[in-house]
């Protein structure tokens, strides 16, 4: 889990964010000698990702992950199981991410006050509509764009780290600058620090690595594989459902463009990169269920497989650990999620 997730998950529609939210999650950068470029502090550097509005855009990021966790599909229909991505931006709010996993294809469209999200498995569309009034400025919200997800995380968890400028670095052909934030002694988090490499032009991130102690190698790791930085065509956020798809139209309530309703809403706990997320999984989420492979699934018999069972104030529960994040689930379906240790989870969940 990265530091700041309430950040990141602002910035995505919340009908798309279980697949949104993992499209940016790994691919190595390029291979290539280290370009000379001009030296840069690191306040002035972050400042010019923060203040940079992403430009009209179009890329690939290729997914792996190292999370060391053993399947694929967790409560909540989140699905880890990703192959790659495609993302298009037209700069001005309208977005596109077509997620590849295995032979099926997720697709999410952004066109002004409406967000389709489309499972090409279920042959299932789900059209959402956003309050005009409810939508945040452009500029803060562009779905499951890498580049303003990074930038979003930049702004914020400057605040609790040391950061610093390492090198350069060429990622998908483009020169960029290595930018390293590291977490001040006083945050209480799994991870050692982060890696953003920035474009040295458009002052885009292109690669986003986050390490943990003990491997030299990233946990996750994100980057454009290639992008072009041109205009893109409206038709590329024209979106019609195949002949045949089953289409489900929802209406998004006014305040929460997220779709989401006050109830459910996830919640943050401290600041930093020992931000803990709670909040209570859909009713549904618990009960056994079909993945998206006709497969069924139960997802309590899961958590027992993958966590170890815990109590406390919070009731009973499951705690799940990867290298990056660790995860509570309680037996009632309520969740507390970070890149800290469990007893800062068990605080949160305390708190509610």
């Amino acid at each position: 889990m990265q530091p700041k997730t309430k950040a990141i998950t602002a910035a995505v529609s919340g009908c798309a964010l279980g697949a949104a939210g993992l499209a940016w999650l790994a691919m190595p950068a390029t291979a290539g000698e280290a370009p000379q470029l001009p030296s840069i502090s690191a306040e002035e550097l972050v400042q010019s990702v923060v203040t940079t509005k992403t430009p009209a855009l179009a890329g690939s990021v290729a997914v792996t992950n190292n999370l060391g966790l053993p399947v694929s599909s967790l409560p909540g229909g989140i699905d880890l199981n990703i192959d790659g991505a495609r993302v298009v931006n037209d700069g001005s709010g309208d977005s596109k991410v077509s997620i590849q996993q295995g032979a099926s294809e997720h697709t999410i469209v952004r066109n002004g006050t409406t967000v389709w999200t489309y499972d090409s498995a279920k042959n299932a569309a789900t059209k959402t509509t956003v309050p005009a009034e409810a939508l945040p400025k452009p500029q803060e919200y562009q779905l499951s764009d890498p580049a303003t997800a990074a930038a979003q995380l930049l702004a914020k968890v400057r605040e609790s780290s040391t950061v610093t400028v390492e090198g350069t670095a060429r990622v998908a052909d483009r020169p960029a600058y290595e930018l390293v934030l590291t977490p001040k002694p006083t945050e209480r988090t799994l991870l050692r620090e982060v890696r953003v490499a920035v474009d040295a032009e458009k002052r885009v991130p292109l690669r986003l690595a986050v390490m943990t102690y003990g491997t030299a190698d990233p946990a996750f790791q994100v980057a454009f594989s290639d992008i072009a930085f041109t205009p893109q065509a409206a038709s590329e956020f024209q979106f019609t459902p195949p002949q045949g798809a089953k289409v489900t139209e929802e209406q998004a309530p006014a305040g929460h463009p997220d779709g989401t309703s006050a109830g459910n809403a996830v919640q943050a706990h401290g600041d930093g990169w020992d931000t803990v997320l709670t909040g209570t999984l859909p009713a549904q989420a618990l009960a056994p269920q079909q993945n998206g492979g006709g497969q069924n699934v139960d997802p309590k018999a899961m958590l027992a497989r993958l966590g170890k069972p815990v109590s406390g104030a919070f009731g009973t529960g499951y705690v799940i650990t990867t290298k990056v994040a660790t995860a509570l689930v309680t037996d009632d379906g309520r969740f507390a999620v970070g890149a800290v240790p469990e007893q800062v989870l068990t605080e949160a969940l305390g708190a509610k």
